[in-house]
């Protein structure tokens, strides 16, 4: 059985318990042949899972008649909120134990339908938890607990309308809800894009980038969704917060910066100026191998330092390299990509290969991107055709979700983690991430594990390292087994110093890192902050602070 969490937006069904459409996950067969890349797997898939074998209970509260229009408490819907998309996820929900599943599911329509569920959950003890495409892969859209009488998935998905476009200021006035292609849909008539996209852009909203801080594809210069904000629109138990709109200011602590990453724990984003740019016209790429990772490092540190400002400067290790297909010879490779709504991008790409080469690279295969393919999807890089490796890895990045959907059907388990660390660091993080983290690994199983790295965004003075770990589990020790993997790769990057998360949020799943990681002050007014935003304490319970 197959439900869509967010409606509007595609006719295709969006799959209830996996990652992405129903239609686009590999079949029985594939999944066999996924498992055999990994010793120890199980002979055959298990089932594909469905919303009737659940136990979905009544109720718990009923909604107000002047609110009954919003609410639903049908099951498939129910099933489809109470999850987001996270290996743990994916495997609870093939084993048929999903965690709680919500009570209810709203799907307001405008601000004053927000404040009033708000209203009336705090009256009664219900928890809120907001959702967007339901795409986190941390914990951030699941109810854990029993402290609350009921739980209320508030989906803003209806609320998906570009307002206002300003052509004069490049900025448009956007309601949370819109997911990806429904927001860029909205902009392409006017020439003009956020230039925001996540891996999960189809499946991911404004309002969830906004709470998550979350980072997009592009590997330099403006990435994080922070950068594109001039004002939002929070609505809270104690009120509406609504920033002015102003390209830059300096009056004290900035009101938005509250509320990005706040991860609906301290209030609902419902609306945000964001700031636009024209769309790209001239695209290049190029991919240039390497025989040693550790001069492959150097090479991306220095093109990061230069002024060329790649939208893609990924390196793949070679076992990143040889699963996107992208290299068989052993091999890393390095993705780069050059995008400019002004002017042609050729001789910054030629620079960009020349300090590749010069750090021993080789090949520099390269590729022309002409209008590409690209209506929001991470092609936005102007990855060519021509270019065997950059084409290979675009293709393999975005169906990577389903094929650890199809693994975690085989019986493997598989856990993706990303950081940042400033440079000094980074040589001797990846190496002990490798080591330790493959060792728990196998320890927990007792079968070999896979640790594979990219380098998805780069800065000069650091870079996020994009970590993959699979391994054949152990049958319904899964989870267990995931836990495991986790702790050990927080306690590694804690050691180095290095961020639980660079892009994918704090949720529930990385508290125990976040927690170590926040200083002791800050902790303090993030509590206060909690207490006069939310003093029933129903927002999102369990995200950033208890």
């Amino acid at each position: 059985m197959s439900a869509s969490p967010s409606g509007p937006g595609t006719s295709r069904t969006r799959s209830w318990w996996g990652w992405g459409y129903a239609d686009a996950h590999p079949d029985d067969a594939a999944c066999v042949a996924l498992g055999a890349l990994l010793p120890g797997t199980l002979a055959r898939p298990l089932p594909v899972p469905r919303v009737a074998d659940l136990s979905v209970g009544r109720p718990g509260v009923t909604p107000p008649t002047a609110l009954a229009h919003l609410v639903t408490s049908d099951p498939d819907v129910r099933a489809a909120h109470a999850m987001g998309r996270a290996y743990r996820d994916i495997v609870r929900a093939l084993r048929g134990r999903p965690g709680r599943i919500p009570d209810l599911v709203a799907r307001p329509t405008h601000d004053r339908e927000v404040a009033d569920l708000l209203d009336w959950a705090g009256g009664r003890g219900v928890a809120v938890i907001p959702f967007g495409g339901g795409s986190s892969v941390v914990g951030g859209v699941e109810y854990r607990g029993d402290t609350h009488r009921a739980v209320l998935s508030l989906d803003l998905t209806s609320m998906d309308r570009v307002l206002e476009v300003d052509t004069v200021s490049r900025s448009a006035r956007i309601q949370s809800g819109a997911l990806g292609p429904v927001l860029e849909a909205q902009l392409r008539p006017h020439g003009l894009t956020l230039r925001h996209f996540p891996q999960s852009f189809e499946f991911s909203t404004l309002g969830g980038w906004l709470a998550t801080r979350a980072g997009g594809h592009y590997a330099t210069g403006r990435t994080h969704i922070d950068d594109f904000v001039q004002s939002l629109s929070v609505v809270t138990p104690a009120g509406t917060s609504t920033s002015w709109r102003l390209p830059a200011s300096g009056a004290g602590p900035s009101p938005d910066r509250l509320f990005l990453g706040s991860e609906g724990a301290l209030g609902i984003i419902t609306e945000a100026w964001m700031r636009l740019q024209e769309r790209p016209r001239h695209r290049a790429s190029a991919s240039v191998a390497f025989a040693d990772f550790q001069q492959a490092l150097e090479a991306v540190r220095a093109i990061a330092q230069s002024d060329l400002s790649p939208a893609n400067c990924r390196l793949l290790d070679p076992g990143e390299a040889l699963l996107s297909g992208a290299s068989h010879d052993g091999s890393a490779v390095l993705v780069l990509g050059f995008e400019s709504a002004a002017s042609p991008v050729d001789g910054r790409l030629a620079s960009a290969v020349d300090l590749a080469l010069a750090h021993g690279g080789h090949g520099g295969s390269r590729g022309r991107g002409g209008r590409g393919g690209h209506d929001g999807t991470p092609a936005a890089d102007g990855d060519a055709p021509a270019d065997t490796a950059v084409s290979a890895w675009r293709s393999a990045f975005l169906r990577m979700p389903y094929l650890r959907d199809g693994l975690a059907r085989m019986g493997a388990v598989v856990e993706t983690f990303e950081t940042a660390a400033t440079w000094d660091r980074v040589p001797a993080l990846i190496d002990a991430v490798r080591t330790e983290v493959g060792s728990a690994a196998t320890k927990a199983t007792g079968h070999p594990a896979t640790v594979n790295c990219r380098l998805t965004h780069v800065y000069p003075d650091g870079v996020a390292p994009y970590f993959t770990v699979a391994v054949a589990g152990r049958p319904g020790d899964e989870v267990r087994i995931w836990d495991d993997i986790k702790a050990a790769a927080s306690e590694v990057l804690h050691r180095y110093r290095a961020t639980i998360t660079h892009h994918h949020a704090v949720g529930r799943d990385h508290r125990p890192g976040y927690d170590l990681q926040r200083p002791a002050p800050f902790a303090l007014a993030l509590r206060a902050a909690k207490d006069a935003l939310d003093p029933h304490r129903i927002l999102n319970p369990g995200v950033l602070i208890d």
